[in-house]
């Protein structure tokens, strides 16, 4: 049983940028992904992952239906192991707060999809936060 990543968006071209970002991580077996459409659908796999060794959940804030700001609390209820790092695109800086504060978190940062890689972390050059 590998070390498992869930990615959870709505854009169907994710994926493939995902795999094409971390292919030799999982060419090599360091760790697989999977990919869930929906909030509700990621909460499903959640549910069926019980057990294995999911190690990450990264999801998309905005999605129709059920936002990743809903999934959150819900992901954690389930699997409080489980690290949870929100992704979105350019988010102004008075919704982003907002948003940041209403879910009680200090700060959220956004990173182009360049400026970020699970070997070294965020490009904190790249990083915006919202001060509290």
């Amino acid at each position: 049983m590998g070390s498992l990543i869930l990615v959870v968006d709505d854009e169907a071209d994710v994926e493939m940028l995902f795999r094409q970002q971390f292919r030799h991580d999982l060419r090599s077996g360091r760790f697989t992904m999977d990919f869930a459409r929906s909030a509700d659908k990621a909460l499903q796999r959640i549910s069926d992952l019980v057990g294995e060794s999911l190690i990450l959940i990264l999801s998309d804030i905005n999605m129709p239906g059920m936002s990743g700001l809903e999934l959150l609390p819900k992901a954690k209820a389930a699997r409080p192991d489980v690290p949870v790092i929100m992704i979105m695109a350019y988010y102004g800086p008075a919704a982003r707060c907002k948003r940041i504060n209403w879910m009680g978190m200090r700060s959220a940062s956004i990173y182009p999809a360049s400026g970020w890689s699970m070997r070294s972390g965020p490009s904190w050059k790249s990083a915006r936060s919202c001060p509290h």
